[in-house]
């Protein structure tokens, strides 16, 4: 056996180890009293292109249509998604786990500013720490009985989302965009990581494609023409949409009240990809 063996037989280059044994399944399962039937992950290469704006609208979509819906915030040291939904109570547990906080229309939600005193207090941990909260967000919640669970990843392609991928029972991601090829590139690196690990990609969310001039309805090209088709083309995903710059959503996430916000049906084509049959295991 070598020196510093780990015995994690999956990761490990020693092909003529003596001890070597079948890779061992570390996928976690909820706890006794949650029942999660769906994992979706929404993710993207780099920050600032509005994974958690995405994840929210999924997320109240879904819910919209009857679903039961959680979000599990995995952006760990940078959290929003509580003051998006206007969530501020702490969380609280019994003896069965810890009990998540709900939004107004009852999206269940697990994030570590609902831990802290006060939200713009730091979160400075390190990797294994912040994988490791991630795990217990998922099996030590009493999530109850959900059918999806979204995922808000933290930006780029490091320990949060190789945890994820590894420990929880991802049944597709999600990717997010800008209409930049620099972007674009970028966001391919998670594409890629998700394909070498046989996470299936349900679609692309070209955020911040344009914005609609209020005096003359004329769409306005900011960061330069939409991209989302023609990535979504370079890496075979099957679906994709574009969301605007929009000063009304802006507003509503700061009050706290993003449900309220209308997608209308820019985000079809996705909702459409993660109801399908095709890559659910049921």
């Amino acid at each position: 056996m070598a020196e510093e063996c780990t015995h994690e037989c999956s990761g490990c280059g020693v092909s003529d180890c003596g001890d070597r044994s079948q890779p061992v399944d570390h996928t976690l399962k909820p706890n006794d009293q949650s029942t999660i039937k769906h994992v979706i992950g929404v993710v993207s290469g780099k920050g600032g292109v509005g994974k958690s704006l995405v994840t929210s609208l999924l997320a109240s979509s879904m819910q919209k249509k009857g679903f039961k819906v959680g979000i599990l915030d995995a952006d760990v040291t940078g959290p929003s998604i509580p003051k998006t939904f206007g969530i501020t109570n702490p969380l609280s547990a019994d003896a069965n786990g810890i009990l998540p906080a709900q939004t107004q229309s009852g999206i269940k939600v697990i994030s570590t500013n609902l831990m802290l005193p006060q939200d713009d207090l730091p979160v400075a941990w390190r990797g294994p720490v912040v994988s490791n909260a991630v795990r217990q967000f998922f099996n030590e919640v009493n999530w109850g009985e959900i059918d999806y669970l979204f995922v808000d990843m933290p930006p780029g392609t490091s320990d949060v989302l190789l945890t994820v991928f590894q420990s929880l029972p991802v049944d597709g991601i999600v990717t997010v965009s800008a209409p930049q090829e620099l972007v674009a590139m970028i966001v391919g690196k998670a594409v890629h990581l998700a394909q070498d690990m046989d996470v299936p990609i349900l679609g692309l969310v070209e955020n911040m494609a344009y914005f609609t001039c209020p005096d003359c309805g004329k769409k306005h090209h900011i960061f330069g023409e939409p991209q989302g088709k023609e990535v979504a083309e370079r890496y075979e995903i099957p679906a994709y949409a574009t969301l605007p710059i929009d000063p009304d959503f802006a507003r509503l996430c700061d009050a706290g009240k993003v449900e309220e916000y209308d997608v209308a049906d820019a985000l079809d084509p996705i909702v459409a990809q993660i109801e399908k049959a095709e890559w659910k295991a049921e």
